[in-house]
């Protein structure tokens, strides 16, 4: 979804300013914090891209603390399981 935004000039004796607003809705769904530095890259004369230099963390990813081993997979989350009860059918081992 776009949001289309006028770009503004702002003509001074000595200068001249150029202002591109952020929507309010386009601001607040990407938890902007007022005075929160971004840099702007020209891809080319049809794409002005900004980047975050300090973005906030995502709230999607898990943060892992240093102590815990990295998971190889999501597999590793499931509860162990015993050689006798990894198969229904399987002969349980007589004792």
């Amino acid at each position: 979804m776009g949001f289309p935004t006028k770009v503004q000039l702002i003509k001074r004796k000595a200068s001249e300013q150029w202002y591109i607003n952020f929507p309010s809705a386009l601001a607040q769904a990407m938890d902007f914090s007022r005075g929160e530095t971004v840099e702007w890259s020209v891809e080319d004369k049809s794409l002005l891209a900004l980047r975050r230099l300090h973005p906030p963390p995502s709230l999607l990813k898990k943060n892992r603390s240093p102590s815990s081993p990295p998971s190889s997979s999501s597999a590793s989350n499931a509860p162990q399981t015993s050689p006798s009860s990894a198969s229904p059918t399987a002969p349980k081992p007589s004792s």
